[in-house]
C-alpha cells in the first residue's frame, strides 16, 4: 500500500507500544525499501497515547490514523486530500472484514451510513492537524473506546464525512473469541458507556472479557 500512495505521503509514523512480536524489525526492514520517511517511535502502551504520540511527531497538515491490522484502499491519500480540499476536515472510510461471515459483512455494510453509531476505529480516521489540535486529540484516559469518543466529538461539531471506499480489517479477534460472543461484549461496552461507565470501567471489562 505504500507504493500506491507514495507520491502524496510526507511521512509514515509507526508507533510501538512495547510489542514483542518482532514488529520493530519488520518496520526497520520496510523503511529501507522506500524513499518516503518511515519512522518507528516508542510510546506508552494504550492506543490513545500511541495515536497522540504519532500526531505529536507528524509534520504534515493532514493526519491519517490506521490500525496495524487494517489495510486502506488504493490511492487512499488522494481521496483524503480531495475531501479536505473540499472543506471536509475529518472523516473515515467504509470498512469490511476479511471474512465472509454474514454478520461481519452486515457490519461492514453499516459503515456506509454517516452516523456515529456506525463508526469504529477499524475504519481508520483522517483529520487536519489544525482541527486535531483544536479538539485536543485523543482522550488518553480511554484505554479502549478512544476512537468512538474521538468521533463523538467530531460529530458534535458536525465535522465528519465517510469516504465510499473500503478499509479491509482483520476478523482475527472474531475468529478467536467467536462472532456472537465478541459482538455481545462490544455491545456491552457501548451500553456501559451510554449508562455513564468511566473509561477505567470500560478498560477493566475489556481486559476481563476480550483480552
Amino acid at each position: 500500500m505504500i507504493s500506491d500512495s507514495i507520491e502524496n505521503l510526507e511521512e509514515i509514523i509507526v508507533v510501538d507500544g512495547g510489542s514483542i512480536d518482532g514488529s520493530q524489525q519488520i518496520v526497520t526492514t520496510i523503511a529501507k525499501k522506500y524513499s518516503v520517511a518511515i519512522q518507528l517511535i516508542p510510546s506508552k502502551k494504550g492506543r490513545a497515547k500511541q495515536l497522540n504520540a504519532g500526531a505529536a511527531m507528524a509534520k504534515g497538515t493532514i493526519l491519517y490514523f490506521l490500525h496495524a491490522d487494517s489495510l486502506p484502499p488504493k490511492k487512499y491519500d488522494r481521496y483524503i486530500i480531495e475531501k479536505v480540499n473540499n472543506g471536509n476536515l475529518a472523516g473515515c472510510f467504509r470498512m469490511k472484514f476479511d471474512s465472509n461471515h454474514w454478520w461481519l459483512r452486515f457490519l461492514g455494510w453499516m459503515t456506509k451510513f454517516n452516523n456515529k453509531i456506525c463508526r469504529g476505529g477499524d475504519q481508520s480516521q483522517f483529520i487536519t492537524t489544525t482541527l486535531f489540535k483544536q479538539i485536543n486529540g485523543y482522550d488518553e484516559s480511554y484505554i479502549v473506546y478512544e476512537d468512538n469518543e474521538f468521533v463523538d466529538r467530531l460529530y458534535a461539531i458536525q465535522q465528519f464525512i465517510v469516504i465510499p471506499k473500503h478499509v479491509v480489517t482483520s476478523a482475527r479477534r472474531y475468529k478467536e473469541i467467536g462472532v456472537w460472543r465478541l459482538q455481545y461484549y462490544f455491545l456491552n461496552i457501548h451500553i456501559r458507556r451510554w449508562l455513564g461507565a468511566s473509561s477505567e470501567d470500560l478498560h477493566q471489562y475489556y481486559k476481563k472479557k476480550i483480552i
